[in-house]
Order: structure tokens, then C-alpha cells, then sequence
């Protein structure tokens, strides 16, 4: 019973000692996302308040060039694309330049122009067992991130 007090009576002391230590080292409430932030307004701050820096950026832009109907101002705007090149019907348009680059290199087939196309891949480098080809190329990647 003896020990038993001297041992709480120990931890007490000690503990009673070290805590201001420990305190003292660590800051109660330190949040590194509020320094950063801290940071980063100390960095960014001006005379001007932001306000004024949008409105003036905001009012320079539009002095240029006035414009009292946006949607008309758009609406002009693509009129005067689309006129170099009027396109009736958009879908008869897509399909005649589909057309055009796919006549330079007709394709009748277009499951056996894959299956040629893989043909003379594999050509180079046949593989007798797939499976085996695999693991030796996992093998080989592994083997060089690990050494």
C-alpha cells in the first residue's frame, strides 16, 4: 500500500511538472489551413478594396464596345460566323465531311479491316501463351519500381 501511494504521489509530481513543459511546446489551437490563409492575405493585400478593382476592370471592358441587347449582340455575332459558310441541315453537313475523310481510305468491312489491323500487330511479335506474355511484362514493370 506503501509503493502504491508513493508511485500516485510520483506520477502526480511528475506529471504536474512536465505539463506546463508540454503545453508550452505545443499551441492549444494551431490550424494550419487559418495560416495559410493568414499567409495568403498578407500576400494579396492592396490599398484598393476589391470592389472598386472589379467595377473599374468591369467598366473598361465594356467602354470599347457598348452593348445595350446581349442576346442580339450574340445572335450577330454567329450570324456573321455562319454566313462564310451557311449550313442548311447540320446533319447532311456532318455526314458529307464524315464522307470526305473516310473516301480516302475506303472500308468495306469494317470487322475484318480490325481483325487485319490486329493480324499485323501480332505478326511482329507472336505470343504462343498469353497468360505467360502477361505475367512477364507485369514482371518486368514490378521487378523495376522495386529495385
Amino acid at each position: 500500500m506503501k509503493n502504491t501511494l508513493i508511485s500516485a504521489l510520483t506520477v502526480l509530481v511528475a506529471s504536474t511538472a512536465i505539463a506546463p513543459i508540454a503545453s508550452a511546446v505545443e499551441p492549444g489551437s494551431f490550424n494550419i489551413q487559418e495560416q495559410r490563409l493568414e499567409a495568403l492575405d498578407l500576400r494579396t493585400k492592396t490599398t484598393v478594396p476589391d470592389d472598386k478593382i472589379k467595377v473599374e476592370y468591369l467598366n473598361n471592358q465594356t467602354k470599347a464596345n457598348p452593348v445595350e441587347n446581349i442576346q442580339e449582340a450574340r445572335l450577330n455575332a454567329m450570324d456573321a460566323r455562319t454566313k462564310a459558310d451557311p449550313v442548311e441541315n447540320i446533319q447532311e453537313a456532318r455526314l458529307n465531311a464524315m464522307d470526305a475523310r473516310t473516301k480516302a481510305n475506303p472500308v468495306d468491312d469494317i470487322q475484318e479491316a480490325r481483325l487485319n489491323a490486329l493480324d499485323a500487330r501480332t505478326k511482329a511479335n507472336p505470343v504462343e501463351n498469353i497468360q505467360e506474355a502477361r505475367l512477364n511484362a507485369m514482371d518486368a514493370r514490378t521487378k523495376s519500381v522495386l529495385r
